[in-house]
Order: structure tokens, then sequence, then C-alpha cells
């Protein structure tokens, strides 16, 4: 199990594939998990299922189905019905398979003790909000974004063309031409509905994203004498991009352990507002403004200069101290260099920025805890996906963009 939770996020449904082979073989699998909003669906095997199987397919299953007890039978999966095994888990992850043919299921305990593990993991490295989950999870819900407006855009302009002409006064059967208008209304209703749900599953409401973080921060303060003062979020702000909730939550969350390191804090204010194009977080203390200020920002700024945002610490002796963030809620237009880096999966982003600082092989592979083979095959990876021959080049690429090797960060 350490092989399947130790690596990158996106890839651990291949690693969780490799470990079920034995056990329940199949020929595909899917984990879903609202936890990540970019990609919310983890995949691994036959193409022709995981390419096309549905957030809608998917949830339709979970519905259905209790915690802790199997589901061996038949669903619509990729638009077609299929035997599938799947699980779910407390935290409300998703497990499904299609095993191989004339396989019985079996050692469901073991299956499920395991998937509680990477599902645990899952919501542990989302909660961590590491700068290269971040910046993958806005590239995703960026991609995913532009995907759905564009089709959505394509098959609105030709159902609303079908309804212009069956609107025409020259088509004689009545019958026929009201029956298609009704039929092309109803596909262009459920069409413009597609985006609306794909808003819903990646976005968070900023009430709801604030009342997160208050239970997050109950147990890490429930045995500190330290009054928590909560300002609450508009009700009618934005709603929050997934990646962007989940990087609030985890610099307050930071910030709020810097400030309890104080002997002489009574008393943390933490406000989160919106500006209409950012989400605003501030945290203050009323300590005697000791605080380590050059460690938390390192500490901090990975985190939010990944989505674009700015940062403001600052501590004063007899004053307390203070945290401010603004971050974007929509991504800014990518330049070039932005949409190669998007290319690069967790694993390359962090080489990428060690590049950025001119170190060789052997230094990264120190730093990362990784042979120098594999790095020299990920820098060899780095330099393909952007299209440069040279380390220099995809440095200068790195620095322009704002990587760096202290502002990416392993799960």
């Amino acid at each position: 199990m350490r092989d399947v939770i130790d690596g990158p996020l996106p890839d651990i449904a291949v690693r969780f594939s490799k470990f079920l082979a034995d056990i329940w073989p199949h020929t595909a699998l899917v984990i879903f998990t609202r936890e990540c909003t970019g990609r919310p669906r983890k995949v691994s095997g036959d193409p022709a299922v995981v390419e096309r199987v549905t957030i809608a397919e998917l949830d339709a299953l979970r519905t259905r189905m209790t915690e802790g007890t199997p589901f061996d039978d038949q669903t619509v999966v990729a638009g077609s019905k299929r035997k599938v095994w799947a699980l779910l888990d407390a935290t409300g992850t998703l497990l499904l398979v299609l095993p191989k043919p004339r396989q019985q299921i079996r050692e469901v305990p073991l299956v499920a003790g395991a998937f509680g593990v990477v599902a645990v993991s899952i919501r542990h490295q989302v909660a961590q909000a590491s700068p290269a989950y971040l910046a993958e999870s806005r590239a995703a819900s960026s991609e995913r974004a532009r995907t759905i407006v564009e089709l959505t855009d394509l098959h609105a302009a030709t159902l609303e063309s079908i309804l212009s002409t069956l609107r025409s006064n020259d088509l004689d059967d009545r019958r026929s031409r009201i029956t298609a208008s009704e039929t092309a209304s109803s596909a262009l209703i459920t069409l413009r509905s597609a985006g609306e749900s794909d808003r819903i599953l990646a976005e968070e409401a900023v009430t709801t994203a604030f009342a997160r973080l208050q239970g997050e921060l109950r147990p890490l303060l429930q045995h500190r004498p330290v009054r928590v003062d909560y300002v609450d979020p508009p009700v009618d702000g934005r709603a929050l991009p997934g990646e962007v909730a989940s990087a609030a939550r985890a610099v307050v969350r930071s910030a709020v352990l810097a400030f309890a390191t104080q002997s002489t804090l009574e008393r943390i204010r933490i406000a989160w507002d919106c500006d209409g194009s950012n989400l605003l977080v501030e945290v203050r203390d009323d300590a005697e403004g000791a605080l380590d200020t050059d460690t938390l920002v390192r500490q901090l700024s990975g985190r939010v200069h990944t989505l674009g945002g700015r940062i403001d610490v600052e501590s004063v002796d007899g004053w307390g101290s203070r945290v401010a963030v603004a971050i974007p809620l929509d991504v800014p237009a990518a330049r070039p260099d932005e949409q190669q880096l998007a290319d690069l999966n967790p694993r390359e982003l962090e080489v990428l920025g060690h590049l950025a600082t001119g170190k060789r092989n052997k230094a990264i592979a120190d730093s990362l805890g990784i042979s120098e083979s594999t790095v020299k095959f990920h820098v060899a990876g780095v330099l393909k996906k952007l299209g440069v021959a040279s380390r220099g080049e995809a440095g200068a690429i790195a620095l322009e963009a704002g990587v760096r090797a202290d502002t990416t960060g392993r799960h």
C-alpha cells in the first residue's frame, strides 16, 4: 500500500489498479471523489470505458449504494449497461471496477480496507493543498471548463439553427414540426444544464467553505486557551473554485498554528471576504508580535503564488501579527509558457523548479529523494513537453512563470 499512496495524486488510480490486479481482476478502474474538484475521476484501464464514463453516471451509482456494502450488479457506465463491482467509503469516495469475464467478487474486507487507506490519502493530500496539487487542479478545472464551454456553444448553435428551421412557416407538417421542436428544445435545455452541473461539482459556496474551515480548526485549538472570532464572508459572495477553497483553508490552518506558538496568545480573528474578483483572507492575533514572519511567508507563499495570489505577513512588537491573502477567483489568461506548464505532471514541476535554480541532476535527486536516473528521465520529459532543447531554456520558462524549487512540493 505504501507504493499506492506514495506518488502523484493524479496517478493514484493506476497504482491502486496494479495493487488490485490479482485480488479483483479487472479491465478498468475508476475512483470518484468530490474532494478533487479539478479531476474528480481518477482512472486506469480500458480507454473505451475510462475516457467515456461520466460524473453523472458515477453520481447515480453512488446514490444507490450504502457505505461498506459491495455492489455486484449491472449499471450504466460509459453509456452502456455493464457488470461492475463497486465500494463506497466512509469519506464518500467511490471505487468502481469492471471485472474480467467469469470472475467472482471476493476478499471484500481486504479491498474495502485498502480502498479506505486510498480514500483517506486523497482527502489528506487535498487538505494539505500542496502547490503541485493546486497547480494540477487549477489546470484541470480550466481545461474542463473551457472544453464544456466550447462544446456547449457548438451544440447550442446547432440546436438553435434546428429550432429556427423547424419554427419556419414554410414547413407544412405541423405535427412533425411540433414534435421535432419539443425534442430539440429538450436537448438544448439538457445541454446547457451540463455546464451548470459541472460548476456545482467544481465549486464550493463561500459560506460552506468557511464553515468547513471552522470545523477543521476546532480540533487544532480545542486544548488551547485561545478565543477565535470568525467574521463570516457575505452569503451572496461568489462561489469559490475548489482549489481556491482548499488553498485558503490550508493557509489559515498554517497561520493559526504559527500564531499558536506564541505564549501570550489569547485571541485570533479570522475573516473571509470577497471583492468580486478575489477571495480576501485575513488572520490577526493579539500576541506579543514575536512571529517568525520569514518562515511563515516561505510556508504560505507556495500555495498562494501557485494560484496567482498575493500575501502580506507582518508582526509588530507589542501589537500582534497579521496575515493577509488575496486569491483570484478566476484563472488568469494563460501565456504560451503557462499552457506548456499545464502539461507537466507534479513531479516534472518539482524538477523544473530545481532547474530554475541551476541545480544538476545529482543535487536534484538528493533534494527530492529519488535516483539520479529518475531525475534524468523527468528532465527529458520536461524538455520535450516545453519544446526546448536545453536545461537553461526550461529554467528561463520556469523563472518567468514563477516556478521555484521552494514553491513546488511532494504529495
